[in-house]
């Protein structure tokens, strides 16, 4: 819900109410060529800061991956992008319109779907996506046609008539999706979309919001599942602590973490100072022991083979159990630059939730 009590300090909205009633939006074809922009944005509950200094240049078509562990600030990010939240500092653009002075007109643009689906279970599919229509003051006639059109393109026809509590939890994760695209927005926020979705759910689900991003629609995606960004994001920007802490593809990101690296698994703890001194040579960092499973992860210099570490390990007289490849993922990226736990005001986890 709105905050009617911020304070606001650096926010356009600040210098008074006259400013949202006089400022005009700006042209039409500007808001169609935008993607998101925001300057410096930051949001603060007392003393603490949920956000800060955010930076984002997202371009028409293309998606933008938020990743950050449990109250990075990445919830906050996207109440303020869709004007549910107001910022304490800075500015933001979505689709060529101000948040703050032209809410109505970015929520117009906009299409929302939240980590946990909103549609309502005792109504039908079809209900649900014509009553999403006619409070977007779509036409009735044309929101029963949009209906059907998304009903068939997510694969629900046949369930148009069903009361979306008997439907499964992929369905109603679907119907979801097509209540956020009724109104044909611009921009698509999806908080954790595919969170409860089995494999082949999920897969089908990305192959759907693909499609959408080829027609020229503009992602903002905050997911736990690293795979996922991987695979969609064209852009990925990691919050820690309300702070942006890497910014880049997947593949700049990964780049900066280090190359593959070979695991290791050894029969007792007492083997990894000897691996640590077989391939010495051919490491690009120091190797590390997983106590629990007693493997060796060992990060390899580029161009260094599999067959380089067996041959180093089986010269040392070490009788490694296997060995296995391992190319660096965003899932080390996460890890190697978040350190979870930060402490935020009581609004703040109000707003994170369990995200």
């Amino acid at each position: 819900m709105y905050e009617e009590a911020v304070h606001h300090t650096d926010s356009p909205a600040a210098a008074g109410s006259s400013a949202l009633a006089v400022a005009p939006p700006p042209p039409a074809a500007a808001a169609a060529r935008a993607g998101v922009q925001t300057r410096d944005l930051g949001k603060r509950y007392g003393d603490l800061w949920a956000l800060r200094e955010l930076d984002l240049d997202v371009a028409p078509g293309t998606v933008l991956g938020l990743l950050g562990h449990n109250g990075a600030g990445k919830t906050t990010a996207i109440r303020i992008l869709t004007t549910l939240s107001s910022a304490t500092t800075g500015s933001a653009t979505v689709s060529g319109l101000d948040v703050a002075t032209h809410p109505a007109g970015v929520r117009r643009r906009i299409g929302v779907a939240n980590q946990q689906a909103t549609v309502d279970g005792l109504m039908t599919a079809r209900a649900n996506l014509v009553m999403v229509g006619r409070l977007h003051h779509v036409p009735k006639h044309r929101a029963q046609t949009r209906a059907d059109e998304l009903l068939e393109r997510f694969d629900l026809t046949a369930a148009a008539g069903q009361l979306v509590k008997t439907l499964s939890g992929g369905m109603r994760r679907r119907l979801d999706l097509a209540a956020s695209l009724v109104a044909s927005p611009q921009v698509l926020f999806l908080d954790e979309p595919t969170t409860g979705l089995d494999p082949r759910s999920r897969g089908e689900l990305w192959d759907m919001l693909r499609d959408l991003v080829r027609e020229g629609t503009t992602i903002i995606l905050t997911t736990q599942y690293l795979e996922e960004a991987d695979r969609m994001a064209d852009d990925i920007v990691v919050l820690d602590h309300g702070r942006t802490v890497a910014h880049g593809t997947p593949d700049e990101l990964k780049s900066q973490i280090g190359n593959d690296r070979i695991d290791v698994t050894l029969v007792a703890a007492s083997q990894f100072e000897p691996v640590v001194t077989a391939t010495r040579s051919l490491v690009s960092a120091a190797p590390k022991l997983d106590a629990e499973t007693l493997v060796a992860r060992v990060p390899v210099i580029e161009g260094v083979r599999l067959i380089d570490v067996l041959r180093a390990l089986d010269a040392a007289g070490i009788d490694a159990v296997d060995l296995n490849r391992r190319e660096v993922t965003l899932d080390d990226v996460f890890l190697t630059l978040t350190t979870p736990g930060a402490t935020r005001a009581p609004e703040a986890r109000t707003e994170e939730g369990s995200r």
